[in-house]
């Protein structure tokens, strides 16, 4: 809505002051709380340079961590909130490790985050009542009626009738076929004859049309009779005949395109976060762990078997590129990799039974995350020969391989897991891949994760 768009930039430049702000504020809080001055030593004062400037990068991320309007639930707003300073404690903690800030206070950083965090979580809070306040109050309506009064037309009046929204006062259907029966038929205010004498006398600021776009005389007519009076006039397409499910828009340039599905991984910012979570990560996971694992493990390995150290087997990737998976080897050498492991499966060797359980076998794909060819999490990649066995089978199967596989995924904290006898628990694994799709965030990573490392300590009966 453009309507609102420079009240959204003002907003951002409002919020974005106070932040700064409300941030230097916990910094001498902190410092009040832990050495009794509010005075802030050099080292802490290019700290407070260095996290206020980390917080308005993250904020550039998501343009919706400054959204208080009613466009978004408060649910998503409190997400997109706790999502930014995740990723603000990631990227902080490691600029102190580049920048060798390691003396600062941990109690005063601890100190520092948590202030700041209910300083700018209250603030946003308080701007919210605020805004609904004036949202409400006669000044802020924005008097709209809507041509048409089909699924379309309803459905936006539904919209525009939550709590959240902007103040818009919904005046009245215009409708040549109106439904008689419908309960919204006491709504409809004339014939779309009458709307234009209307919207004069009532002072109205907005025409929504919803009508099939087949019409363009009419189109036309209201768009020159809205220009002329200073109105502002909506398309608001149906789509519920052809499509029977939520839509997305996306502008390449200046042409709309629809999706028929969510996919966030198609936006370069949620991507280039990802990423840059997935190079940190398995840096850190490399560059720690498995320099005191693999020692450890690849003499377990090769005391109980001759054979590699490394399995390596082609696994198809994203949009089906098939890519070199690498493995700690589990398995006895044999001829019959391209058939899935079962429960006792005589090929498993004793160390690789417990590798498999504990998913440390799966370490060295952290080499395949740095090549780009797999992400933390993700749709698990299959075999080749489930690859061409369930893509004729299940109908969305191809589907998760939009996005990058992952070494963890959403099915298999979910449970699935393991041998895949039956269709039907493939079907499940793909559901999940599919939801994890449409659902993925930041958030929704960390959460996999951590439940990919309770699992692990807990142990999975399905793992073998």
């Amino acid at each position: 809505m453009n309507k609102y768009q420079h009240y959204h930039s003002f907003n951002r430049i409002i919020l974005l002051i106070l932040d700064v702000a409300l941030i230097a504020l916990s910094f001498n809080l902190s410092n009040l709380f832990r050495y009794g001055t509010i005075e802030l030593d050099h080292q802490y004062s290019i700290f407070f340079v260095l996290f206020a400037l980390v917080w308005w990068i993250v904020s550039g991320f998501s343009n919706f961590v400054f959204r208080i309007d009613g466009f978004l639930p408060i649910g998503k707003k409190l997400a997109n909130l706790i999502n930014a300073f995740v990723l603000h404690a990631f990227i902080l903690a490691s600029c102190i490790v580049i920048f060798n800030l390691e003396e600062i206070s941990r109690l005063l950083l601890l100190y520092t985050y948590l202030s700041t965090a209910m300083l700018i979580g209250f603030s946003r809070l308080l701007f919210m009542q605020l805004s609904r306040y004036f949202t409400k109050s006669d000044m802020a309506y924005s008097r709209f009626v809507v041509v048409g009064s089909g699924q379309a037309a309803i459905n936006l009046y539904n919209t525009f009738g939550n709590d959240e929204n902007p103040g818009a006062k919904f005046m009245g259907f215009f409708d040549d076929e109106a439904d008689v029966n419908s309960p919204y038929y006491s709504l409809v205010k004339g014939s779309e004859a009458d709307l234009q004498e209307y919207c004069l006398q009532h002072s109205i600021d907005e025409i929504y049309y919803t009508k099939p776009l087949n019409n363009k005389e009419q189109v036309d007519e209201l768009t020159a009779f809205c220009d002329d009076n200073f109105l502002y006039f909506r398309i608001v397409p149906d789509f519920s005949a052809i499509v029977q499910k939520d839509l997305n828009l996306y502008f390449y340039h200046n042409i709309p395109m629809l999706s028929v599905r969510k996919e966030p991984l198609e936006q370069v910012t949620n991507r280039a976060v990802k990423r840059v979570f997935d190079i940190a990560f398995s840096m850190a996971v490399i560059l720690l762990i498995f320099p005191v694992v693999l020692p450890i493990i690849a003499l377990l390995i090769r005391l109980e078997s001759k054979g590699p150290i490394f399995f390596k087997q082609l696994r198809p990737g994203k949009k089906n590129r098939l890519f070199v998976c690498y493995k700690f080897r589990t398995m006895f050498v044999n001829n019959q990799t391209e058939l899935q492991a079962t429960k006792n499966d005589p090929r498993i060797t004793r160390i690789g039974r417990f590798l498999r359980k504990t998913n440390l076998d799966e370490l060295p794909q952290f080499f395949n995350v740095l090549l780009g060819d797999m992400s933390v999490v993700g749709p698990r990649p299959n075999l080749v020969s489930q690859l061409d066995h369930y893509s004729k089978v299940i109908s969305k199967y191809n589907m998760r391989h939009f996005v990058t596989p992952g070494i963890t995924g959403y099915a298999q904290v979910s449970g699935y897991r393991g041998e895949t006898k039956e269709v039907h628990l493939m079907e499940k694994r793909v559901e999940y891949d599919v939801k994890y799709m449409e659902n993925w965030s930041f958030m929704m990573d960390m959460k996999i994760i951590f439940l990919t490392v309770w699992n692990m300590i807990k142990g999975e009966k399905n793992a073998y």
